[in-house]
């Protein structure tokens, strides 16, 4: 059997981050059309747009590579092993996670920080410097979701196996030959179905990450160059098409978004996301009934639909109801126990029901998941707050 090692990080956010996804893992090939593209609508990309760069190895990164004590531990525990120890033991690189930005393999090495998807990348580019062959894995589990302001993000996840060059191998079945990184710890992917992906798709799911990046930043022209170029790389990702589609609603060509939400439904009559999508822009092109029809359809499909009873949450705490916030959010949490803004807003709600105790639990859990450390700042404030409201009074 093949080893599996994860790299012990503080917290987790499963990664790729695909906007509003909903490409399914085994829909029909198809070739790329570019009829969907419309570059003349959009300003020339404010930095360059380019695959070869994805997987760049540095300068720097191969300086570090030939550190006397990094090429020690791979003459002495392998390659593998030896490349595990060098990026992820403690007191070496001493990377931290962050999921503020997907960068490429050099910005990730500079800045020691990445996303899952960066430090899945980083890692195989340091391997294939060394001739390991790389192989890469989507595990098709439920999705995770998150939001930036009113734009609404879903996660997949990838994990990369490490083979060993060729003159290591011993027979055609040698499976100890196989290492496994996973960046998510073990008990969260056991029994999930896994598939194999190729590079390419990897680029394609950097390049649909920055495109939602830029979207979220509202960088629309910086988005479509990165959406456009993922689309190139892997016409069968279609999670980049939705964002596409999305580039375009946001940049006011609903005809451009509306045939490009269709491609994906044709190939995926069921995929939620997409719908929902076609939906608002069918509403915005004055197609009432057919956007009834699919709204319909919808609600068949997904009963309830991410972050509905977060956005009910939230009216609640407007209207000053706190227990129906409170029991609105326990839904959310019920679905995603981790996400930090759940809990966050569990204990804000807490907090003015007077439930001391709970309100320090769930802002405690918030702070521990926050996956930027501007949340997680804004996190320990409100904390620090809270228990000084329950510390007893001194007496001198």
């Amino acid at each position: 059997m093949p080893t599996t090692w994860w790299p012990q990080m503080k917290h987790w956010l499963v990664l790729p981050l695909c906007l509003l996804l909903g490409a399914c893992a085994t829909s029909p090939r198809a070739s790329r059309d570019d009829r969907l593209f419309s570059d003349q609508l959009f300003s020339a990309p404010s930095q360059r747009v380019s695959a070869e760069d994805v997987f760049a190895v540095s300068h720097a990164m191969r300086q570090y590579l030939a550190t006397d004590e990094n090429a020690h531990q791979m003459r002495t525990k392998g390659i593998q092993q030896g490349l595990f120890d060098a990026l992820y033991s403690k007191g070496q690189l001493q990377l931290e996670y962050s999921s503020e930005h997907t960068r490429n393999a050099a910005q990730t090495f500079a800045a020691r920080s990445g996303n899952c998807l960066s430090l899945v990348i980083m890692t195989a580019a340091f391997a294939k410097e060394l001739g390991l062959p790389v192989r890469y894995q989507s595990i098709l589990m439920d999705q995770a979701w998150s939001r930036n302001a009113d734009l609404y993000f879903a996660s997949g996840h990838v994990n990369l196996t490490l083979g060993k060059r060729p003159s290591a191998i011993r027979t055609p079945l040698d499976q100890s030959r196989l290492m496994t990184i996973d960046f998510l710890p073990p008990e969260d992917t056991a029994g999930q179905r896994r598939e194999e992906i190729e590079e390419n798709t990897v680029v394609a799911m950097y390049m649909n990450n920055q495109a939602a990046e830029a979207l979220s930043m509202h960088q629309l022209d910086d988005a479509y160059w990165w959406a456009r170029e993922a689309i190139r790389q892997d016409a069968n990702f279609l999670a980049s098409y939705n964002t596409l589609g999305v580039i375009y609603r946001r940049h006011g060509n609903l005809q451009e978004a509306e045939h490009t939400f269709r491609q994906v439904s044709e190939r995926e009559p069921e995929n939620t996301v997409v719908m929902f999508n076609l939906i608002g822009v069918l509403n915005d092109l004055g197609k009432s009934a057919e956007s009834k029809l699919l709204a319909a359809r919808l609600a068949q499909l997904q009963p309830e639909a991410p972050f509905q009873a977060f956005s009910l949450g939230m009216a609640a705490m407007r209207a000053g109801d706190f227990k129906a916030a409170k029991m609105h959010f326990s839904r959310e949490i019920a679905r995603d126990p981790y996400y930090h803004e759940f809990q966050y807003w569990m204990g804000i709600a807490c907090l003015r029901l007077g439930d001391m105790e709970q309100a320090v639990k769930h802002l405690s859990i918030a702070m521990q998941n926050s996956s930027t450390g501007n949340d997680h700042d804004l996190y320990a404030a409100k904390l620090d707050r809270v228990k000084s409201y329950r510390a007893p009074l001194s007496v001198h």
